[in-house]
């Protein structure tokens, strides 16, 4: 058992409400419907833990434990949860004429995206509290990753998923195990099915954010990057936002850390990025409203922002207002050639969320809304090994004589 000095947790919260319930016991919503947040005993961690506590630890995402909610220790599972790198985009920046174009490359992760942050802690909390089967949607990174984590955990996992989701997605959560189905639907069908079969088929409902621990697998983004970047915050953060869970967490995470005295009041700007095929909170955002009406007809190459209602909306927005920042969408014709560029530019292949977020900076430029000497820090949230390339490859014939000049 983790001794009592790390573990700080003292209760969960609604977020919409404020009304606390019960750690250490299973939970999904609260009873306005709305996610739970992990809440800690800050006071106490200012004392127990400094700059140097984390830094002395291996870089792997489990050095947080005093502000992860595991009472036991020993029930985290482990993959190879590494520190992801941050790379400069240097040539991508002297092009566009910008101070600094940086992209954290989440694809180094298990299973190849950020999706595992989130999903190790699910999954380990699933374990300490003696869940033995989950079920949950995906449109594909998060079921990949759910599934290789139950099966570190011994946890039986169904995963429903649109048709449209890429192949090598479905066949990798196969792959680990699970039962994989796809659905004729989008992602929030999905997750209807996984909430109409939950009574009869006794499995947890592991949806993005009707548990509360996801948030805080993956708010470690915000605690590593900010020890990434010598105790202190970028400006402005670009955030492929489809549920949104990251984007919430990182918010959390640099609240917290101000709180336990590790960061100053600084922010960055926080900037929803989404797809114009499927931009719900870009709508919500320029209508000034708190929670996000469904999209209807999604539809995007970026599979992992085609969630066409997400029920932290309002968290979301609210830390992207409170944040100064805002949220803007782009066409695919755009996330493709971002893709595309930075490849040939600085050797760095993006997924398609994480060539969303570029070509949103890129529009931010245009626009006004940031400028060329801000630090900007662009999230790839998977590797683009994981998704359809074209194929421009060219054929020789070893028999026939080479017209070398014309290579």
């Amino acid at each position: 058992m983790t001794s009592p000095r790390e573990y700080f947790v003292t209760h969960l919260e609604c977020g919409l409400t404020g009304t606390r319930y019960e750690a250490g016991r299973v939970q999904g919503l609260s009873e306005a419907g709305r996610p739970l947040l992990v809440r800690y005993d800050l006071e106490a961690l200012r004392g127990a833990v400094s700059r140097e506590t984390f830094a002395s630890r291996p870089a792997s995402l489990w050095k947080w434990r005093e502000l992860l909610p595991l009472a036991d220790f020993s029930n985290r599972l482990e993959l190879g949860e590494e520190a992801t790198p941050i790379l400069p985009l240097t040539r991508t920046a002297a092009r566009l004429g910008a101070r600094s174009v940086l992209v954290k490359d989440e694809g180094r992760l298990p299973t190849g995206s950020f999706k595992a942050r989130g999903l190790v802690m699910a999954l380990s909390m699933a374990k300490e509290l003696g869940i033995t089967k989950i079920a949950m949607p995906t449109n594909g990174n998060a079921g990949a990753a759910a599934a290789a984590y139950a099966a570190a955990a011994g946890i039986e996992a169904v995963i429903f998923a649109p048709e449209e989701t890429p192949e090598i997605n479905i066949r990798e959560i196969a792959a680990y195990g699970a039962r994989v189905y796809r659905v004729n639907g989008q992602i929030d069908d999905c997750g209807k099915l996984v909430a109409a079969g939950k009574e009869t088929q006794g499995w947890f409902d592991l949806s993005t954010l009707k548990e509360p621990y996801r948030i805080e697998g993956k708010k470690t983004m915000g605690l590593e990057l900010v020890e990434q970047f010598g105790w202190r915050v970028p400006d402005v953060i670009f955030y492929p936002t489809g549920g949104g869970t990251g984007l919430i967490g990182m918010w959390k995470a640099f609240a917290e850390l101000e709180a336990i005295g590790l960061i100053g009041p600084e922010r960055p700007r926080m900037v929803a990025v989404q797809a114009e095929g499927c931009a719900p909170m870009v709508r919500a955002f320029e209508n000034g409203e708190r929670h996000a009406v469904r999209w209807d007809d999604p539809a995007t190459v970026a599979a992992g922002i085609r969630v066409p209602q997400a029920v932290g909306d309002f968290l979301i927005l609210d830390a992207v207002r409170e944040s100064g920042g805002f949220a803007i969408a782009v066409p695919d014709s755009a996330i493709e050639e971002a893709v595309s560029a930075v490849a040939r530019d600085d050797g760095t292949l993006l997924c398609p969320e994480g060539g969303a977020t570029l070509a949103a900076y890129e529009k931010a430029l245009r626009t006004g809304l940031v400028s060329t000497d801000e630090e900007v820090l662009l999230f790839n949230c998977a590797t683009g090994l994981k998704y359809p390339l074209a194929d421009q490859s060219r054929r020789l014939d070893r028999h026939q004589p080479i017209d070398w000049a014309s290579l």
